[in-house]
């Protein structure tokens, strides 16, 4: 038996009795004691048990320490499925995912202490391979723009950021150097998620120590603390093999093994592997100013210094501190802070509160992970920890301003030089007014609290807009998620605008190849300018649907697949966009002298024609504008 299934038995005992000696529970019912294991254990079960089996999550497990003591910590499901070998709290690894760059920024800001960093340095001081690309002259990035993920880098990783094959393990170095975004905003001005920044904060550890980042973790944080179940290795060690929570997808009504995933290439940023009790000795050191039983991984002012020092868009909401997000659960003064980590197959949670001494740390995988993380994060601290909502009448007045605030939001958090971009409009967050004086925000509605704040209805989420200085608005940022921040996207950019514009251009692509079919006879005895305009439309047509039906095929094979790699249709689809440039060029020359020599029969067919022209054109503004001309995969 292990000790926390031990400790737990021994809190149901003592639960039991107090029952016994007439303690009431009418109390307990009506605000839940988080400190009572057996209360605790109902709730979990309750949430995580059905949403697990609903929604095909193979394993899980849910830890929660207090005042130094856990007081609950339990596995759901099974490690590996085929065996019935069950999650144990204590012994089964999991994926935390980028909860793994706590380590990392725990190990920058033990450099910092020695005096060995310099957080607003220019890192390119602490590279000695290559450098981070002088985009904007005059304006470096520090180490503090990227624990506040605000040093500027567009975002990417489809087909290299996480994969399941060990064999393209390269050094960090060199996979930093090769998968190097492009700086689209000057560092400390817009706050945009980047695993490349957290990767390159753990290659300066390591240059700056002079110790492999995976050596340094372990001799600096994981030994000092007793961690001897978590490693940010890969592949995985030998001796965590037996513990590993197996990989599963699921179909055709059952689990499937996958292959362990690979996140060495950027390992800082997400590589770590771990179980629960050792992320709570983690906890207990962050918690206690750095140190676990007299054993410390940083000095108390530098903890502080993490926490006061950070970045916010809009003091009325949270941000971030240095690398450690201030999450939104619970009433404000709980103080919730850490980071959430998802790879494909794990989605995960590690919060904590200084006020409450206190961490809650789960982890589910499979196909489900993230309903499961949904239905019992939030949950957890609303049922624990509740807040007043009180109700909100919206100002009489917002109609007036409500339209300013309408449009489709995109993440800064998306890439925008690579054929990647063209994920962004799907991810769009639509803001509409209400007619009763609310805004839709990505499908929750949200009353105006204060200029350009919002407070959802039945809620406590917040929202911040932010405008320009003629007061136009220009993007939001989400109170307690500091590292994503939305900008005001144009009409191009929209989903609905792709969908119709594009639709319309394959449409009339169709309508030419249908047309060649249903007269071929007659084209065949085409002859001069009329039989090579005929022939150009054919060419501009074919060539923009086959890459429609090679990218179909190519992301057809899902979005986990295309995170590992990408397959060979989706690069033979890019072949296309660069002959369809050429065609539509060729096709403009051909409609100027169809226009010029007055051929086909009447007007109606030349402008007909020059709609063809007109779609392959815009094809071309198309392709351009979401980098889909030429190979720009990574």
């Amino acid at each position: 038996m292990t000790r926390f299934n031990t400790l737990r038995r021994l809190r149901r005992i003592a639960a039991f009795s107090l029952f016994c000696l007439g303690t009431s529970l009418s109390v307990a019912a009506q605000t839940p004691d988080v400190n009572n294991a057996a209360t605790v254990e109902a709730f979990v079960d309750g949430v995580v048990k059905p949403t697990m089996a609903a929604n095909h999550s193979p394993s899980g497990v849910v830890a929660l320490m207090k005042d130094g003591e856990m007081i609950f910590a339990k596995g759901y499901g099974y490690q590996d499925v085929d065996k019935r070998i069950p999650m144990d709290a204590e012994t089964s690894l999991v994926r935390p995912g980028s909860i793994s760059k706590l380590f990392t920024w725990v190990a920058v800001m033990q450099l910092v202490e020695q005096g060995k960093l310099d957080l607003d340095a220019d890192v390119n001081s602490y590279l000695t391979s290559f450098k981070v690309k002088e985009t904007w002259p005059g304006q470096p990035v520090t180490l503090r723009h990227i624990m506040t993920h605000t040093a500027g880098f567009e975002a990417g990783g489809l087909g290299y950021l996480i994969m399941n094959d060990a064999s393209r393990i390269i050094p960090l170095a060199e996979a930093l150097e090769k998968y190097q975004p492009a700086r689209i905003n000057p560092p400390g001005v817009h706050t945009g998620y980047s695993n490349w920044g957290s990767a390159l904060a753990g290659l300066i550890v390591q240059n700056v120590s002079g110790m492999d980042y995976n050596d340094y973790i372990e001799t600096h944080i994981f030994d000092v603390l007793g961690m001897k179940n978590a490693t940010f290795r890969e592949p995985l060690p030998e001796q965590y093999q037996p513990h590993m929570a197996k990989a599963y997808g699921y179909a055709a009504g059952a689990y499937h093994e996958q292959n362990y995933e690979i996140i060495s290439n950027f390992g800082p940023a997400g590589s770590l592997a771990a179980t629960a009790y050792d992320m709570s000795l983690f906890a207990r050191a962050l918690l206690n100013g750095g140190s676990l039983d007299g054993k410390r991984i940083l000095k108390p002012e530098t903890m502080q210094q993490i926490l006061d020092e950070g970045f916010s868009h809009d003091p009325r909401v949270r941000g971030t501190g240095l690398g450690f997000l201030k999450r939104r659960y619970g009433p404000d003064d709980l103080e919730n802070f850490g980071h959430d980590g998802g790879t494909t197959i794990f989605l995960s949670h590690f919060g904590l509160s200084l006020k409450e001494e206190m961490m809650l740390f789960s982890s589910f995988s499979g196909p489900g992970a993230s309903a499961v993380h949904k239905a019992f994060v939030k949950a957890f601290y609303d049922e624990f920890f509740p807040r007043d909502i009180p109700r909100l009448t919206p100002p009489a007045d917002f109609a007036d301003r409500a339209a300013k605030y309408a449009g489709i939001y995109h993440s800064w958090r998306g890439n925008f030089t690579l054929a990647e971009s063209l994920t962004r409009p799907l991810g769009g967050s639509p803001v509409a007014p209400m007619p009763d004086g609310t805004l839709l925000i990505a499908g929750k509605r949200y009353v105006e609290v204060e200029k350009n704040l919002f407070r959802e209805v039945d809620d406590y989420g917040r929202v911040a807009f932010q405008e320009d200085a003629d007061g136009n608005i220009t993007g939001y940022v989400i109170d307690g998620t500091g590292v994503m921040q939305f900008y005001k996207a144009p009409i191009y950019e929209t989903w609905s605008f792709i969908q119709t514009y594009v639709g319309l251009a394959l449409l009339l692509f169709v309508g030419v190849m249908l047309k060649l079919a249903f007269r071929f006879r007659e084209y065949r005895t085409e002859r001069g300018l009329e039989k090579t305009a005929m022939r150009a439309s054919v060419l501009l047509a074919l060539i923009n649907l086959l890459f429609v039906i090679f990218g179909y095929m190519g992301v057809s094979v899902g979005e986990q697949a295309l995170t590992y790699a990408l397959p060979n249709t989706l690069k033979i689809a890019l072949v296309f966009p660069l002959l369809a440039t050429l065609a539509a060029l060729y096709h403009a020359y051909v409609a100027y002298r169809v226009w010029r020599l007055g051929a086909f029969t009447g007007v109606a067919a030349r402008i007909r024609y020059s709609v063809v022209t007109a779609a392959g054109l815009f094809m071309v503004w198309f392709y351009a504008y979401w980098n889909l001309i030429g190979f720009n995969y990574y």
